[in-house]
């Protein structure tokens, strides 16, 4: 089996496979070497995220009996963050204590982990905060989670990878830089007049969270990228980057995969140091075939 990447975020990682993308990118820089998987949450924040740790991380892939959600830890440090929900196989009965729950919609099911759960992945990437600095009292508000509760989040989803997995090469990413006119110009090609008239997130406000992240990196000893910072040295990084005012276009998709590529070349997880995960064409002799497969165990 090759080894995984896993790319966790909001709908800037759930875009990265499509035309140009980054995660596709990166996907192709790994061919042969690990597979990339995308789970990206369009919409979500980091309290919002915190629900989804034990169904992707799973602590005890053995117990499918339960699955933690949330922690006690959240309510003691004061923040309105995801609390504990104990989802057991008998699921039906618990249907309604698990729908009614404040931070949950009846949409979002119960999802069990089977046993026997693939080996963890040798990098993950955390990617969220665009949502998170949506501004209060403006039309994205609902997605808003404070300055310090961002960094409190992204700090148990590390906290939690380390758990699962403490060989794990986690990588924090900064929202990227926002466009304040593109956004604008978005929401009036959706609505026409009935547009807002002020962008419901701002470069400046972002930068805030984007400080946050690198502030976290720093404290914790983790690799990061600033993405805030990078694509806003480039001259018109608005519309060359942003094809919305927030996701990106193409060249800012190969913005974020080059980045990553320079964090992931200084680990022993760089794609030239990987082994092909069978040989290489060049390897096969014609005549004599299963001699360059007789390594493969069966």
């Amino acid at each position: 089996m090759r080894p995984e990447i896993v790319l966790f975020g909001d709908s800037i990682t759930a875009q990265s496979f499509g035309l140009g993308g980054w995660g596709a990118a990166l996907a192709d820089t790994y061919s042969r070497k690990a597979d990339v998987l995308v789970r990206g949450y369009g919409g979500y924040n980091t309290r919002w995220a915190l629900f989804l740790l034990h169904h992707i991380f799973p602590l005890n892939p053995d117990l499918l009996e339960h699955c933690i959600i949330g922690s006690l830890d959240t309510l003691d440090a004061g923040f309105s963050g995801p609390k504990p929900i104990c989802l057991h196989q008998n699921a039906p009965l618990l249907e309604a204590q698990f729908t009614n729950h404040p931070s949950c919609s009846r949409s979002f099911q119960p999802c069990f982990h089977p046993k026997n759960s693939p080996k963890a992945p040798i990098v993950v990437t955390i990617f969220f905060g665009a949502n998170d600095a949506a501004i209060l009292g403006r039309t994205s508000e609902r997605q808003h989670v404070p300055l310090e509760e961002y960094k409190y989040n992204l700090k148990k989803m590390v906290n939690h990878l380390k758990e699962y997995s403490p060989t794990t090469l986690v990588v924090l990413i900064t929202p990227p830089p926002v466009d304040e006119e593109g956004r604008n110009e978005y929401a009036r090609s959706l609505y026409g007049d009935k547009a807002r008239e002020l962008p419901e997130r701002t470069n400046e406000v972002t930068g805030l969270y984007a400080k946050k992240c690198l502030e976290l990196a720093k404290e914790i000893g983790l690799h990061s990228i600033d993405l805030w910072s990078k694509m806003q040295e480039t001259d018109g990084w608005q519309k060359k980057f942003l094809r919305d005012g927030l996701h990106f276009t193409p060249e800012g998709n190969g913005v974020l995969h080059q980045e990553l590529e320079k964090v992931l070349k200084e680990t022993s997880v760089a794609a030239e140091k990987m082994p092909l995960d069978f040989p290489h064409h060049s390897k096969i002799d014609g005549k004599n075939p299963e001699k360059a497969f007789q390594y493969l165990s069966l």
